[in-house]
C-alpha cells in the first residue's frame, strides 16, 4: 500500500440545505494533513451530511471548502478520486452474505475498474494479481486486521464478524485505494469502551501515516481537531442524517454495478488493490485527467435539490 501525503481540510460558511432545512450551516475548518479530524455532535445533526459533502459525495449550497488543492463545490469528481469511504452505514455496508476474501476481491475488482492507472493494462496477470495481493497484505496490516486470527480465516462470513473486525475490514478496503483523505461515520456506534479506543488508535496510526482522517462521532478523543454539529435553528434537524443516507445509498450501489461482474470466476480476477468506488459524474475529468474538471458542477442546483446530488455522487 502506498503512503499519500494526506489532504489539507478547510472549509468556510460551509453549508448544505436540503427540502426539510439546513443540515448544517456555518462550518469552518483549517486542518493540516494528516490530522484527525473528528466530526462530534448528537444523531441527526447533520454529521453524515458534512462527511458526504466534505468527501465530494453531497454538494453543498453555501460557503465552500478545499480538500487538498481541490475546491468545492465545483470539483467533486476530483474530491472523490483523494477521498475514500470507510464505513459509512447505509451508504457502502458491507454484503453480510460475502465472505471476507470475496468481499476484498470486489473491492479490488472495483479499483481495478476505477483506481488503477492504464499502464497497470499492459502488465501480465501474474504480476497483476501479484500487486494485488501484496496491497491487499499492506492494507490489512495497516487496519490492524489479521486474517489467521477469524473464526474461519479469509473464508469467514461478513455477518459472522464482531463490530470492530467489520470497522477494520471496511477501513482495509478503502486504504487500498492510497487515498488521502479516509472518512468514517458513526464510529463509536455498538463498540465497548475498549474498541472505542483500539479504533481511535488505529485512526491515530492511520493519520501517522499521512492520511487525513475524518471521523464522525458521539464523543471526539481529546488529542483530534473537533469539529462540532447540532441543533439546526429550524428545528428540522432530527432525521435528516438518516435521509443522507437514503439518498446516497442508491449511488453507491451504482458505482459497484457496472464492476462487478455477476458470476464467480470474475471475483476470482480481481487483481488490483481495493479502493472507494467513485462515481461517474456529468464532466469529462471522470475519464482520468486529473485536475481539469473545472466545469465539474458549476452549476448550481436548488436547494431542495442539495441532497439529491448524492445520488450521482
Amino acid at each position: 500500500m502506498d503512503s499519500p501525503h494526506g489532504a489539507a481540510v478547510k472549509a468556510e460558511d460551509f453549508g448544505l440545505k436540503g427540502p426539510r432545512g439546513w443540515a448544517f450551516r456555518g462550518i469552518g475548518l483549517d486542518a493540516a494533513p494528516g490530522s484527525l479530524i473528528a466530526v462530534e455532535g448528537p444523531s441527526g445533526s447533520g454529521r453524515t451530511c458534512l462527511l458526504l459533502a466534505l468527501t465530494g459525495r453531497m454538494k453543498p449550497t453555501e460557503g465552500h471548502a478545499e480538500i487538498g488543492r481541490h475546491r468545492l463545490p465545483k470539483k467533486m469528481a476530483a474530491v472523490r478520486r483523494i477521498a475514500a469511504l470507510g464505513p459509512v452505514p447505509g451508504v457502502n455496508d458491507l454484503d453480510q452474505s460475502l465472505t471476507v476474501a470475496e468481499q476484498l476481491r470486489e473491492g479490488a475488482l472495483l479499483q481495478r475498474h476505477y483506481g488503477a492507472p492504464i499502464r497497470s493494462l499492459f502488465r501480465s496477470r501474474a504480476e497483476r494479481r501479484a500487486t494485488a495481493a501484496a496491497r491487499i497484505d499492506a492494507a490489512l496490516d495497516a487496519a490492524g486486521l489479521d486474517l489467521a486470527t477469524l473464526p474461519k480465516g479469509e473464508r469467514t462470513t461478513v455477518r459472522d464478524l464482531e463490530r470492530l473486525e467489520a470497522v477494520r475490514l471496511s477501513v482495509a478496503i478503502a486504504l487500498l485505494g492510497s487515498p488521502q483523505l479516509l472518512a468514517l461515520d458513526d464510529l463509536d456506534i455498538k463498540l465497548s469502551d475498549t474498541e472505542r479506543t483500539e479504533v481511535w488508535a488505529l485512526l491515530r496510526s492511520i493519520a501517522a501515516r499521512g492520511i487525513t482522517v475524518l471521523a464522525v462521532c458521539s464523543e471526539a478523543p481529546a488529542d483530534a481537531v473537533v469539529l462540532r454539529t447540532g441543533p439546526k435553528e429550524d428545528g428540522a434537524g432530527a432525521g435528516r442524517d438518516a435521509d443522507a443516507k437514503a439518498e446516497a445509498e442508491p449511488a453507491a450501489k451504482a458505482e459497484a454495478e457496472p464492476a462487478v461482474e455477476k458470476d464467480s470466476g470474475a471475483k476470482k480476477d480481481a487483481e488490483t488493490g481495493p479502493a472507494t468506488a467513485t462515481a461517474t459524474e456529468n464532466d469529462a475529468d471522470d475519464t482520468g485527467n486529473d485536475g481539469n474538471d473545472d466545469n465539474d458542477d458549476d452549476d448550481t442546483k436548488g436547494a431542495d435539490d442539495a441532497l439529491a446530488e448524492a445520488g450521482r455522487a
